[in-house]
């Protein structure tokens, strides 16, 4: 039996519908109060990770947790998250961590999943650690002004980046969680780098009517950001997208390695979920 946490996420939704497609038991874990939609074949259990006595009825008969942590994690007591899991009997976890905890572990938006990171290593469990760059699925903030005008405005416009699908997160995910991937740490990326504005260009492809980039500054994209993000992440995040480090321009091969195929291009992700542009 499986346990994802962040069940409703871009990529738990998904790991959730493929760990159950394969037959598996599975059980997706999540925080909000309301019900939510599960394939047939999962239970769903409301836990708050910052309880961490709210996860354990959710473990009871789990080989393998699949871990997403909110944010960077640095609100959560994760040493005593994985008390909870070892005390379990859990024998494997799958953390989903980022590119930048190693691209940039000492930067305030991103040490602290490197610290998680280290402590899943010491748990005495078997583990793997997903660094996924960035997501193609990021691209629904343009949405709204997509919707309305047919614009999208970014900073950083002509800098690339080899953002990934998030289900092929979750296609991984699920490979590893059945085990034969213990102690290795995986960076997860796109097949190729794409920008702001290709990605515009894309999502233009995509509705079948232009779309407009207009090229913010990064101190309008600051303000913006501030408003739904803490000021180190919002610093952490420009600092990447304005200057990314020749390994967060890299293409892994480890998508390609782990499922046999080359990972989704960003097109392919605006052509499936254009519907929420339109």
């Amino acid at each position: 039996m499986f346990v994802v946490t962040g069940a409703t996420g871009n990529v738990g939704r998904t790991l959730s519908a493929i760990l159950a497609a394969s037959g598996a038991p599975v059980t997706a874990v999540s925080r909000g109060r309301r019900p939510i939609a599960v394939p047939d074949g999962v239970r769903h259990h409301r836990a708050d990770l910052t309880s961490p006595d709210s996860l354990r009825p959710a473990l009871t008969g789990a080989e393998a947790v699949f871990l997403l942590v909110e944010g960077a994690g640095a609100h959560l007591d994760v040493p005593e998250i994985l008390r909870v899991v070892t005390s379990a009997g859990v024998k494997r976890i799958v953390l989903q961590s980022s590119q930048a905890a190693g691209t940039r572990p000492g930067s305030a938006s991103h040490a602290p999943l490197q610290r998680i990171e280290d402590v899943v290593r010491g748990t005495g469990l078997a583990f793997t650690i997903l660094r996924p760059g960035g997501f193609a699925s990021n691209t629904y903030a343009w949405a709204e002004s997509v919707r309305a005008s047919r614009t999208v405005t970014a900073p950083f416009g002509d800098v690339g980046l080899p953002v990934i699908d998030p289900d092929d997160i979750a296609a991984v995910a699920a490979v590893v969680l059945a085990g034969g991937h213990d102690g290795h740490t995986y960076e997860l990326t796109g097949p190729a780098l794409t920008t702001p504005r290709s990605r515009a260009a894309d999502l233009a492809t995509a509705l079948g009517e232009p779309i407009r980039f207009a090229e913010q500054s990064p101190d309008e994209a600051r303000e913006q950001m501030l408003t739904f993000m803490p000021p180190p992440v919002v610093d952490g995040t420009l600092a990447i997208l304005g200057a990314p480090t020749a390994q967060e321009q890299r293409i892994s091969p480890d998508v390609a390695s782990i499922l046999g195929r080359p990972p989704a291009t960003f097109a392919s992700w605006a052509t499936r979920n254009i519907e929420a542009f339109r």
